[in-house]
């Protein structure tokens, strides 16, 4: 393909420099003008394929209890329990195995990166599912703070953190709460999203803070702690 490189030098004249290669405008002299040299590169694209390694949590087994009845129909699968029943919908890149001694495998029907994505994810809530209608989960809170203290009034949770009023809050359905000792509440349920859920809501009203350890915190939580303003050294 033909070019044309218009170049000016310093009396003012107009050089006019038509070539039929682009590669060869850069070299050498033409008509009087030096053009200085650079290096024309190619650039190539390659396309290269990642392969993601099997789940290391997808591919364990989950041990189903005599107790527990699943009901596999399709990208479906129920659970019924002595504590309560959930159900779960599997996305098309995930498919569920039933064994005769009732084992359950979560595989992968389909080998892409959104699959590889959903197979250690639907196992756990899987998992969670099963062990959730034959044990059931719970979450433990403390309350730390003069005059923190809670009570359960039929459904309902009522908080006395220091606010101007106490907090009222509405217990889900299929969520158990109990109160020790009016600063130890203790949340549990068959669904562990739910429970955790309102375990969270429950502490999102009085975070603990880092000077004293006031609030609501998780039993198990470690605080850290800061330390608060020196007085002024004389």
């Amino acid at each position: 393909m033909a070019s044309s490189v218009t170049a000016s030098l310093q009396t003012g004249e107009i050089y006019s420099i038509r070539v039929s290669n682009l590669r060869s405008v850069f070299l050498g002299k033409r008509n009087g003008v030096y053009v200085p040299s650079a290096p024309v590169t190619r650039v190539r694209l390659t396309r290269k394929t990642i392969q993601c390694k099997e789940s290391r949590i997808g591919k364990q087994p989950i041990e189903v209890p005599s107790n527990v009845t699943v009901t596999l129909e399709g990208q479906g699968l129920q659970a019924q329990g002595p504590l309560g029943q959930l159900a779960i919908t599997y996305p098309r890149e995930v498919k569920v195995e039933r064994e005769d001694s009732g084992i359950l495998w979560v595989k992968k029907a389909i080998e892409t990166r959104r699959a590889n994505q959903m197979h250690g994810l639907f196992r756990t809530l899987t998992n969670n599912m099963v062990v959730g209608v034959s044990k059931g989960f719970d979450k433990k809170l403390l309350l730390v703070g003069v005059g923190y203290r809670a009570t359960v009034e039929g459904k309902v949770l009522v908080l006395n953190l220091g606010f101007s009023h106490p907090v009222n809050m509405e217990i889900p359905e299929g969520i158990q709460v109990k109160v020790e000792e009016n600063t130890r509440i203790t949340v549990s349920g068959y669904d562990k999203s739910a429970v955790g859920q309102f375990a969270a809501s429950v502490r999102k009203w009085r975070p603990p803070e880092p000077y004293k350890g006031k609030g609501v915190k998780y039993a198990d939580e470690i605080i850290r702690r800061k330390e608060g303003k020196a007085g002024k050294k004389k």
